[in-house]
């Protein structure tokens, strides 16, 4: 499995996963390979429909940053089967 194969599935992984949950703003935050597993670790980062702003105030307060949440996906190199899928807290924003 290549590292395209490895997001792919994670992706169609957690669409599935969360299909009810109507996701959006589905993407690759980073990968990488744990050699002494033999696992693919794919993080992505969606929005789902509870996390924007509900009236109009609340969406100018929150600028134009939405809200995203964070799974790291682990996947098996050989089997392609996926092993865990967990959150990861959000990275800290940077203030300006």
């Amino acid at each position: 499995m290549n590292v395209k194969a490895a997001v792919k599935l994670a992706k169609e992984y957690v669409l599935d996963l969360f299909n009810e949950e109507n996701l959006t703003n589905l993407g690759l935050e980073e990968v990488d390979f744990d050699d002494r597993a033999g696992e693919w670790i794919v993080t992505l980062g969606f929005s789902r429909p509870w996390d924007e702003p509900r009236n109009t105030l609340a969406s100018l307060a929150q600028a134009s940053t939405p809200h995203r949440s964070y799974k790291i996906v682990r996947i098996d190199n050989t089997t392609e089967e996926v092993k865990m899928v967990k959150n990861r807290e959000a990275p800290s924003e940077v203030p300006f």
